[in-house]
């Protein structure tokens, strides 16, 4: 297990919120709330977040209302805090100077994904977030790179912090220590990935080296965007952070890392989904929480979905997850299966996968040869007919 990454938003759903209490009050849609508490009218938070040195707004990264939500506030922020800088995970800190010159005007969106590397660093399709790229170029709005290269998390979920040279560690100074509340929401994660996405009963021990480097490279994660936010809002400037929600849930995360660096005033917005129970609302959640409407009816199907997280390693595209009654796991697919060919052709990067997959019309076979181990089986997806 120590080759495992660190949590996503996404990665997370299943265990984002455990042992909360009941019978939480639940916010009418549209309307933002205090997790435990009453409904605030949106200028008075905004007023307030805008007061902040740094705002956080969490996502899952594949939903598109939640980044709707997050240019909503963004929008709102910046009418009353134009000295704005805007962070964001997707990218790591190498980047920094494509951001400047797409914010310059310098960049079509074509050049701005490839000379990021946007299928390589990011596997979420870009258009979820070209509407806030767009928005801070419009208004000359700085972009930061907030994140560190895969390279990095990678080496120390392997071989634990102390085990990477300091040359290696992009700068990034050792992680003030976690609090007993984020191990014991990390391990519940951790038990999940540990049983390939199936609730388990097993609870790796205080010594598993295993779960020490996964906590140990999730901290990483934290620390190096505290570091780049806590840099921007010293020099005065508002620095809202677009990322994932596990980083900014209950302040375990970046708010920790943050408050360690001497920043003390920092707003967390969540996002809450129609889909998710208002029981889960416990107070210290976040700040604040807005209710996400359902949305309409689509018009045409969604494209299909493996149930999948992959991840890009040096060997090629490996399967993280495998999410529970899936149609990767249906097919014979497990997490650490490595993905060799799709419908036949070569596959090294997440988004050609991705893109293989939500191409595939319904009620057709999908071919696809896996590495695992030292064996290639080939499985077939089958994707049902459309009702």
């Amino acid at each position: 297990m120590s080759s495992l990454r660190p949590i996503l938003g996404a990665a997370a759903l299943a265990v984002m919120f455990v042992s909360q209490p009941a019978g939480a009050a639940c916010p009418a849609p549209a309307t933002w709330m205090a997790p435990g508490g009453a409904t605030i009218e949106a200028p008075t938070l905004i007023a307030a977040m805008s007061r902040k040195q740094a705002v956080l707004l969490g996502e899952q990264h594949d939903n598109e209302d939640h980044h709707r939500w997050q240019l909503q506030v963004i929008a709102a922020l910046h009418a009353q805090r134009p000295d704005m800088v805007l962070g964001f995970e997707m990218f790591p800190r190498r980047v920094q100077p494509v951001l400047d010159r797409w914010v310059a005007g310098e960049l079509s969106q074509q050049q701005l994904l490839e000379q990021t590397g946007w299928s390589e660093v990011w596997s979420f399709p870009p258009a979820l977030y070209m509407p806030m790229f767009e928005f801070a170029r419009l208004n000359r709005i700085p972009m930061l790179a907030l994140n560190i290269d895969r390279k990095l998390s990678r080496a120390v979920s392997t071989r634990g912090w102390d085990a990477v040279p300091p040359a290696d560690r992009e700068g990034v100074g050792r992680p003030a220590p976690p609090s007993d509340a984020y191990r014991d929401y990390l391990l519940d994660i951790y038990r999940m990935h540990a049983s390939h996405g199936k609730p388990s009963r097993g609870k790796p021990s205080a010594g598993d080296t295993g779960f020490r480097y996964f906590v140990e490279s999730q901290q990483v994660w934290d620390r190096a965007m505290a570091e780049a936010i806590a840099v921007a809002a010293r020099r005065g400037a508002l620095l809202v952070g677009v990322m994932g929600g596990g980083h900014v849930r209950h302040g375990y995360g970046v708010p920790h890392q943050l408050r360690d660096l001497g920043i003390r005033e920092i707003g967390t917005l969540l996002p809450l989904g129609p889909e998710e129970s208002c029981e889960r609302l416990a107070p210290g959640l976040a700040d604040a929480v807005f209710a996400v409407p359902p949305a309409p009816a689509a018009n045409a199907p969604e494209p299909p979905r493996l149930g999948v997280r992959l991840e890009e390693t040096d060997t090629g595209v490996r399967i993280a997850e495998v999410s529970a009654g899936s149609l990767a796991e249906r097919s014979g697919m497990r997490a650490d299966d490595r993905l060799v060919e799709v419908g036949g052709r070569a596959v090294s990067r997440a988004r050609a996968v991705m893109d293989a997959v939500r191409q595939q019309p319904a009620g057709t076979w999908l071919p696809v040869r896996v590495a695992r181990g030292e064996q290639l089986l080939d499985l077939v997806v089958r994707f049902p007919v459309r009702p």
